[in-house]
């Protein structure tokens, strides 16, 4: 079955309550736990987070719901992928980034880039998946003017958005479509897609203020992630901090920042998952250093860094700790 993590559903409770209703009773409705609203890695089933946001449209007579909610979203609900996003250098490898990787935010979700769907000069379409004549109407509404948000942040404003053809008739009028995109949307369209019409020149946009160390670190996250379908925190935090070494001190702030939480949150994750973020950070140290010590020749000093250490004593300590055994004996015992 196909998820998305709660952090998709940021921003409906305070909508509902807005509206007048009860988010806990309309989560509850659709075989939801009202925790998960408050939660941001927490893995739901699509059709389920879909059939919410078409529930609560219908209950309190929104049509335009799905819109509201992504209003009150920010990019960070990306989490780590937000990082690499706006750490890259144009806006076209932001998209390409969101594309390659937005698998890990939902499994069943797609962006892509392709040709315009009205066949005009200069002009590209962004395509967001998936989408079908039948709907989701919510959700898709939902995740292509989320789609424009995060345009209009890598571009420090609007960026020239041309149109939007959506493939389902839906429920939100043309004029209320129109206000809120700020150009013209088209709806009931044949391809099996939501599409942002852009400017062909917007991918070459550069961004400024990038830091390319954190984009790295970030991506490679993101790849491992991906390629082990990891989901659960320890092992993204456990793989945060294993990108992150020998950049400088690894400390729970700065992973925190990378995952895109709150420390408070991401300590409060681990504590209930049973371990500590000392304790990951210690087994991810030992890990690595065996690697390096068994594994290559890298001088005693480098690996020391690499795992850390301002100083080798303090590796030398840490080793001893762990294996009873300096870092030199520990080499030594590959050639027994």
């Amino acid at each position: 079955m196909s998820h998305i993590r709660s952090a998709s559903l940021r921003g409906f409770r305070s909508v509902v309550a807005e509206l007048g209703g009860d988010a806990d009773s309309l989560a509850l409705a659709v075989g939801l736990s009202p925790k998960s609203l408050d939660m941001d890695d927490d893995l739901i089933p699509g059709r389920v987070a879909a059939a919410l946001l078409e529930v609560a449209s219908e209950q309190l007579r929104c049509p335009g719901f799905g819109l509201r909610v992504a209003g009150r979203q920010s990019v960070s609900v990306l989490g780590t992928l937000a990082v690499a996003m706006t750490n890259s250098p144009t806006i076209g490898d932001a998209l390409d980034c969101l594309s390659r990787y937005l698998s890990s935010y939902g499994r069943f979700l797609t962006v892509s880039m392709g040709e315009d769907p009205q066949h005009r000069p200069g002009v590209v379409g962004l395509y967001y998946g998936p989408a079908t004549a039948a709907g989701p109407v919510q959700a898709v509404d939902l995740g292509i003017a989320f789609t424009h948000h995060v345009l209009t942040y890598l571009n420090g404003g609007p960026y020239g958005l041309l149109g939007v053809h959506l493939p389902y008739d839906s429920p939100v009028s043309p004029r209320d479509y129109a206000d809120y995109f700020g150009a013209p949307v088209r709806t009931r369209q044949p391809q099996p897609a939501a599409v942002l019409r852009l400017p062909a020149a917007l991918p070459n946009q550069e961004l400024v203020g990038v830091n390319d160390t954190i984009r790295q670190l970030a991506v490679a996250f993101l790849a491992e992630q991906t390629s082990n379908g990891q989901t659960d925190i320890v092992s993204r935090t456990r793989t945060a901090i294993r990108e992150s070494l020998g950049t400088g001190t690894v400390e729970l702030a700065g992973i925190a920042r990378l995952l895109m939480m709150h420390p408070r949150s991401l300590q409060r994750h681990l504590e209930q998952a049973g371990v500590t973020f000392g304790q990951l950070l210690d087994d991810t140290r030992r890990e690595t250093a065996l690697r390096l010590l068994l594994g290559t020749d890298l001088p005693l000093g480098h690996i020391a860094g690499i795992v850390g250490f301002v100083e080798q004593p303090s590796f030398s300590r840490a080793a001893r700790r762990w294996w009873k055994l300096s870092p030199s004996e520990v080499r030594r015992t590959r050639r027994i």
